[in-house]
């Protein structure tokens, strides 16, 4: 017999009610409601419509018996796209270019090539791995870390956590995909951005507190890496008054990495697809690992 359900929606800015939520078995939200735990008794299901889970468990709503899956897997192709032009904006100096067109000035160049290169990806995830794939057609080397450092198609190698000094030390362009833990925030501090080679970029498409800012803006500031491209920030939208903003050599993009004009639609397809494996009793896509945090 096939399984039927009733779907109550609310939009995002209200609470969907007491009456709703002690119904609740399944929930698709982009935040915990407020005391969810406590007004959502039957609730066994969220999935989060993101792919980062810190939110959720950081919040002392979250029931605790409760499954949470994540969306990890719908940025496979639009973020490696983002993270591919960061690499050519870095080198081939797209923002200054673009800043001469604007002053009416004809300054040549010679931008820098990525062939060759060694791009070093902490967070050898789904994403990392399609950005090596795409990385090797360019010739750029590509090395990484991951947390069970198994193979991965197109990188010459991959370590552990503990090899992250090894890939900060040998990188041309450092490419941050890590999610938020307790072991990862903070992570590139001073002591990290200093064994990165001097003309070596920063590239972080993960999250904002991965990255001590004022002790990117200092060694930015000194040239003692060459620059960063950032598309997450500690505080978001990243106030007026932030150093960021001004730092040359520090490109700012607006959270637009995993942006993508059918996001909502690749959304809804894993929601719909873990939806049947929920009313099947089969196990779910993406669960988060509460103890890990991702």
């Amino acid at each position: 017999m096939a399984a039927s359900f009733e779907f109550l929606s609310a939009p995002l800015a209200t609470d969907p009610g007491d009456e709703a939520l002690g119904r609740c078995e399944a929930l698709l939200a982009w935040r915990p409601p407020a005391r969810l735990a406590a007004r959502a008794p039957r609730l066994a299901w969220i999935q989060s419509l993101t792919a980062g889970v810190e939110h959720w468990l950081a919040s002392p709503d979250l029931p605790p018996d409760a499954l949470l899956t994540c969306a990890r897997g719908v940025h496979r192709i639009q973020m490696p796209e983002n993270i591919l032009a960061a690499l050519f904006l870095a080198a081939k100096d797209l923002p200054g270019i673009v800043l001469d067109q604007r002053e009416r000035r004809w300054r040549r160049r010679v931008p820098d090539v990525l062939a060759g290169k060694t791009l070093g990806i902490l967070g050898l995830g789904t994403i990392g791995a399609e950005v090596a794939r795409k990385a090797a057609a360019l010739e750029m080397r590509v090395i990484g870390t991951r947390r069970s450092p198994a193979p991965v198609a197109h990188a010459e190698r991959v370590l552990g956590p503990e090899g992250t000094a090894e890939v900060l030390a040998e990188a041309d362009f450092v490419l941050l995909l890590l999610p938020s833990t307790p072991l990862t925030r903070g992570l590139i501090d001073r002591k990290a951005l200093a064994l990165m080679k001097p003309g070596a970029w920063l590239l972080n498409f993960a999250r904002g507190d991965l990255v001590v800012e004022a002790d990117l803006v200092e060694a930015v500031t000194a040239r003692r890496i060459a620059g960063a491209v950032l598309d997450v920030f500690t505080a978001e939208p990243l106030p007026p008054d932030s150093p960021l903003w001004r730092t040359e050599g520090v490109v700012v993009l607006p959270h637009v990495g995993g942006h993508h004009p059918r996001r909502d639609e690749l959304v809804a397809g894993l929601w719909v697809d873990n939806l049947r494996r929920f009313a099947a009793g089969k196990a779910l896509l993406h669960v988060v690992d509460r103890a890990r945090g991702y």
